[in-house]
């Protein structure tokens, strides 16, 4: 083993100012960071959180106040470090901490300036502030003993036993350079809170179902459950367990809009008023959300995935080998639990497809009066066999009607794609290999087919089609075809 007292040694430390400049780069937006203030709150075994703000243009300021058990002088100053806490130490099962970044980096990451406040029941208000202005000045990792004049926490505070408030000022990343008067600047400010609050009510869902009270400008937050429970129609697929119990996992397939109510239609798209942004797996560690739908790089999003979501809960010790980051809005499944994680959710996908497909084909029975129009059509020249592009089909037709006297070249292009057409390879490929053929756009970004049936939809309706003609006429042009589950959507967004 190294001797280290033999070894001579010199400081490192580093440079204050610039590494708190790198803490605000760590990439989180309003509504992380506020979350990650709120973990703070629930590890303080709060029942009550008040969210508030100010706007005053690039004077206004943040709250965040609770009425957990506080800290005194000493805990308070500890919890202001950078990493107050070693990731590697052992934590209570309900610690939703780790890095002892999390006050301190939300905060960087919005402001340059924070003041935290704080008593112990029977204590008295005990107060610190970073100021970056101040660190930049003294060069060195040193607080001030100093408080905004805001009363709004304050009397929060005297009223509670316990608690903490954090005040955020000098909010620059949202209003540096704004004024009060500033109608854009406010209404982004606006807009980015009440982002936040949908934010808050999907990461802290469980906690507000079980009890706690989050409010935000001193209205309580709903909860948004993103598997939709209670309502009737929802396909549970079978739990998986690894690490004795400690991780689980069970996909849900939510109903089709047929069977939802308005209402219900509208909850289920979330705070990101999508539901394909949404499919995908929900990973929670101590019920807290860190993970609001995403494929972890396992699949795309894919509108007809879109009823798929997928439950994983954790418990605190798997940090480390999931990579849960300092925003708590990363994970990464261990080598040895991907593959059967694969597995499931390529199951529950299957599952979600096949609700969309059962009703993508009873529009195409109701639909099915048109005559089908396809891309290629085969033809016959010389004896043998080629495969021509059908001029009929609306987007070819439609790209010559708009090609403002470039026709012929866009036709001497068609024709050299039809001439060049790799049948031979073609047929060796499907005869030497087990790999079948793709339909198309499978496997890749289905906006392009979202925005060009969409795009039908109108023009036809602009033309005098009916919604049934014009739907009835797009599922049989191929390749639409074969998304027959997005007819539906048509009505809803044309």
């Amino acid at each position: 083993m190294l001797d280290y007292s033999k070894l001579e040694t010199t400081k490192a430390e580093p440079e204050a100012a610039s590494m708190i400049e790198t803490f605000r780069a760590v990439g989180y937006n309003v509504g992380t960071a506020i979350a990650d203030i709120i973990d703070n709150s629930i590890s303080a075994s709060a029942n009550n959180i008040w969210v508030d703000y100010e706007w005053d243009g690039a004077d206004s300021k943040m709250f965040i106040t609770d009425d957990g058990y506080g800290m005194n002088n000493a805990e308070l100053i500890q919890a202001m470090k950078p990493g107050s806490q070693n990731p590697l130490d052992k934590r209570s099962p309900d610690d939703l901490g780790r890095f002892g970044l999390g006050l301190k980096t939300a905060s960087f990451s919005q402001c340059r300036k924070f003041c935290v406040i704080s008593k112990k029941k029977e204590g008295d208000l005990v107060y610190w502030t970073w100021d970056l202005a101040f660190v930049g000045l003294s060069k060195g990792w040193n607080l001030l003993k100093y408080r905004p004049d805001e009363d709004v926490c304050y009397e929060t505070l005297n009223k509670l036993e316990s608690g903490t408030s954090v005040i955020w000022w000098d909010i620059d990343r949202l209003t540096k350079g704004s004024t009060k008067s500033d109608e854009t600047s406010k209404r982004r400010f606006f807009e980015n809170m009440e982002a936040s609050k949908k934010h808050l009510g999907m990461v802290f869902h469980r906690y507000i179902e079980n009890g706690l009270n989050i409010y935000f400008r001193d209205r309580q937050i709903i909860p948004w459950d993103p598997f939709l429970t209670g309502k009737s129609g929802i396909q549970t697929r079978p739990e998986m367990n690894f690490a004795d119990g400690q991780i689980s996992i069970q996909g849900y397939i939510l109903p089709h809009r047929s069977r939802l109510t308005p209402e219900e239609y509208e909850y289920g798209k979330g705070p990101q008023d999508s539901w394909t942004n949404h499919q995908g797996f929900y990973i929670y560690r101590n019920d807290r959300l860190l993970v609001p739908g995403d494929w972890l790089n396992m699949f795309k999003k894919e509108a007809h995935c879109d009823l798929c979501r997928i439950k994983l809960n954790m418990t605190n010790d798997f940090d480390r080998e999931w990579h849960i980051d300092i925003k708590k809005s990363q994970a990464i499944p261990p080598p040895e639990y991907r593959e059967k994680i694969l597995a499931l959710a390529k199951e529950a996908r299957s599952f979600a497809v096949e609700v969309y497909r059962h009703r993508g084909k009873i529009i195409k029975r109701t639909l099915s009066k048109d005559e089908f129009i396809p891309v290629w059509e085969e033809r016959v020249r010389h004896g043998k066999r080629f495969y021509k592009l059908n001029r009929k089909h609306p987007i070819i037709r439609d790209l010559l009607e708009r090609s403002n006297g470039l026709e012929k070249q866009i036709e001497n292009a068609i024709k050299f794609i039809e001439e060049t057409v790799p049948v031979p390879l073609i047929m060796i490929r499907e005869n030497e290999t087990d790999v079948i053929h793709g339909k198309p756009f499978e496997g890749a970004n289905h906006d392009l087919v979202w925005e060009i049936m969409k795009a039908m939809y109108v023009q036809m309706i602009n033309n005098g089609y009916s919604c049934e003609d014009a739907k009835a006429k797009i599922a049989n042009i191929e390749p639409f075809d074969s998304y027959l589950e997005y007819i539906e959507r048509l009505e809803i967004n044309r």
